[in-house]
């Protein structure tokens, strides 16, 4: 870890109860859903002044809790980085926003909701972003159903070529 970070993670660790864990230089704290945005203000106020990155991984069916929200910060004044993980469970899957803290997250919270269905409690404007409104479903859930077409080839183009649906003339 390098040594400007190590102040600042001990006194996130302190303040929250939590262990920091690295790998490959990059640092990493698992904070609990309902102190983000306290974490989230302590990080803005130790100097991380820009929200680079919020992310969420789907572990279903192995893992419980399903989801991990991820919030990558970066001080471009210190030239350091941070990542906070939120355990989110699978049923109701809801998180306060941090919107109010770092503008970007309003349209980043925006993509979480539409992509893995996390809400995000007090968010502004919770609607779809990047898939249309009436849309049913969140694509980026493991267990979201996957259309499939059989790629054709040489030796199935007859067989595939019989079953697409041309128009009758």
């Amino acid at each position: 870890m390098e040594k400007n970070l190590q102040p600042i993670v001990g006194k996130l660790e302190k303040e929250f109860g939590v262990t920091a864990s690295e790998y490959r230089g990059d640092v990493c704290l698992v904070i609990p859903a309902e102190k983000i945005v306290a974490a989230c203000q302590q990080v803005q106020g130790l100097g991380f002044e820009l929200l680079s990155a919020l992310t969420a991984v789907d572990y279903w069916p192995e893992e419980q809790p399903r989801f991990h929200v991820i919030y990558q910060f970066t001080s471009v004044a210190m030239n350091m980085a941070l990542t906070l993980r939120v355990p989110v469970p699978g049923i109701n899957p809801s998180l306060p926003t941090v919107s109010h803290l770092y503008r970007n997250a309003n349209w980043r919270e925006r993509e979480l909701w539409d992509m893995f269905g996390i809400k995000f409690q007090g968010h502004p404007d919770l609607r779809r972003i990047l898939m249309p409104a009436d849309w049913e479903g969140h694509p980026l859930r493991k267990d979201y159903p996957l259309g499939y077409e059989e790629p054709q080839f040489t030796f199935n183009f007859e067989e595939i070529n019989s079953r697409k649906p041309y128009a009758k003339e």
